[in-house]
């Protein structure tokens, strides 16, 4: 095929027997991060635009946790308003704004729209929602707009209009996490970063009574060897716990939890249930609870639930008491109730909510509550436990993590500093005509390099709209893709959209990579996963 024209610059490679000897090398990285998250995803991508040598581990897969698992909402946090935390809304409504201009093709603005069925309803939210846009300042993605009950019915088509009020519209972000944390490791390795997934930390080593590096495992290769480094960040999210944990045993010290999980659920119905591009907030559900209908390339998302677990699971599933929940509460909004078996993919993640800091008592350490939603401890040891928080505000917790890491772990300060507004590998250039995130999954989700992935072969074979046999290969070779799972749930969101398709799919993107890597992609594990996603407890 010929080259086409003005391809930008070519996309990194991720092949593994390269990244393995980069890591394996004899040296000892400035900074080594455990947890390919968010979070961890931006320290090591903060860390290497400083000049810091960085390598960074990930047990499973890059954003396989709650980083993909979100209501896929760029948001600043309108709940902390009633609470009074108008300096954190504040930051986070910036953070929204500069994560939206870093990758335009992934996050973008979205308009809301609160219906109100009761008396006061509307001025009292709305009165709330226009101090939200007052916080917001310059980084504001648009007015908030009083609606009457029918600008509220044109607004959002698929809202019960029985008893219906009116409403307030507001602005706030979406975004694609999955492919937004992948484009976050890419842009970390462009800086010099070494990124490996499907990597586990099996404990860290010592250098007398200071934490030097850890003891790693490839689960592919299944070989352990050790990587030094003058700081280890613990950032692997709802399981933060067992390595500082490990951590404190060391020293015969036993140590509280710092994390509490939540799970939230999240229920998937075809886009005919909520029509337009507009989302759907209910501030105050019969119960208290917040619902979202969001719709998100080409379907509606519905959820979401905040259920208390003691465990962490890795693959956590919906309960029926939360399905009903969601489905109940859609019923009471939406003109047209969705039914469990209008269900096309159900699902569930868990949110690393930070404890007290009392609580979590770093002994000898010092720990750090850096907001309500983000916690940072350094251990006496050295070690740097990163925890809470959440999608928008990704790249304030990696500057406070790195803050803490030089004044407390003894990480050598920067040696290059770079624009925080950097843009992440893919982004269009300015101007370039967007395509709504509403909108089916397509090769615009590529931005500026659609080319690239139009230049491999099966660019013209489509294995379902949208989707073809060239962003299989493009996912192997550029997006550190390494089974069916991550292909289908995270390199494609296939899985969280529509289960049985992906199930459908697996066995010729198993094809695919088996022919592009040489290895099993687990197909008959991604299918039992599928079977799970596609039934609605």
């Amino acid at each position: 095929m010929d080259k086409p024209v003005e391809m930008g610059p070519a996309p990194l490679p991720t092949r593994r027997e390269d990244l393995l000897a980069q890591l394996t090398a004899p040296k000892i990285w400035d900074l080594l991060v455990v947890g390919g998250g968010a979070t961890g995803l931006g320290v090591a991508l903060q860390a290497a635009r400083e000049g810091l040598t960085v390598a960074l581990l990930e047990a499973n897969d890059l954003a396989q946790g709650t980083s993909s698992r979100s209501t896929k909402l760029v948001h600043g946090g309108v709940r902390y308003l009633a609470q009074g935390h108008w300096p954190l809304v504040r930051e986070a409504l910036h953070e929204r704004r500069a994560l939206l201009e870093r990758a335009p093709h992934l996050a973008q603005p979205l308009a809301f729209v609160m219906p109100a069925y009761r008396w006061g309803e509307q001025a009292f939210y709305g009165a709330g929602l226009k101090l939200y846009e007052w916080l917001a300042a310059s980084a504001s993605l648009g007015k908030t707009r009083f609606l009457n009950a029918q600008s509220t019915r044109a607004a959002i088509a698929g809202i019960r209009a029985e008893g219906l009020r009116g409403g307030v519209q507001y602005w706030d972000g979406q975004f694609d996490d999955a492919r937004l944390a992948v484009a976050l490791a890419r842009t970390a390795a462009r800086e010099g970063a070494c990124v490996v997934n499907h990597v586990s930390v099996q404990g860290l080593i010592y250098e007398g009574k200071r934490v030097a590096g850890v003891q790693a495992r490839d689960a592919e290769g299944d070989f352990d060897f050790e990587l030094r480094a003058q700081c280890v960040v613990n950032a692997t999210g709802v399981w933060v716990d067992g390595l500082r944990q490990a951590d404190g045993r060391q020293f015969g010290r036993v140590l509280p939890a710092l994390v509490s999980p939540s799970q939230g659920v999240h229920l998937v119905v075809d886009a005919s249930f909520w029509p337009g591009d507009k989302a759907l907030l209910v501030p105050r559900t019969a119960d208290g609870r917040v619902l979202f209908a969001v719709p998100w390339l080409g379907k509606v998302l519905l959820g979401t639930t905040d259920t208390g677990r003691e465990d962490a699971p890795t693959e956590p599933r919906p309960a029926s008491e939360e399905v009903d929940w969601i489905l109940q509460e859609a019923g009471r909004y939406l003109a047209r109730p969705p039914r469990r078996q209008d269900v096309l993919s159900a699902w569930a993640g868990l949110r690393p909510l930070a404890k007290p800091v009392a609580a979590s008592g770093a002994q000898n350490g010092s720990t750090q509550k850096v907001s309500r939603e983000h916690q940072i401890e350094v251990s006496a040891s050295g070690l740097v436990t990163v925890t809470g928080g959440k999608w928008t505000t990704y790249s304030a917790m990696a500057e406070d993590t790195l803050e803490q890491a030089r004044s407390l772990a003894g990480l050598k300060p920067p040696s290059r500093s770079q624009a925080k507004n950097d843009k992440l590998v893919g982004a269009p250039q300015a101007g370039a005509e967007l395509v709504g995130l509403n909108l089916p999954a397509g090769m615009h989700l590529y931005g500026s390099e659609h080319s690239w992935v139009g230049a491999l072969p099966g660019a013209d074979i489509e294995l379902a709209p949208g989707f073809t046999e060239a962003m299989v290969r493009f996912a192997a070779r550029h997006e550190y893709a390494r089974s069916v799972e991550d292909v289908l749930a995270r390199r494609s969101r296939c899985l969280f959209l529509d289960a049985v398709l992906a199930k459908a799919l697996a066995p010729r993107v198993a094809g695919i990579l088996s022919e592009e890597l040489g290895i099993d992609p687990a197909l008959a594990a991604f299918e039992a996963l599928a079977d799970d996603y596609a039934r609605c407890p």
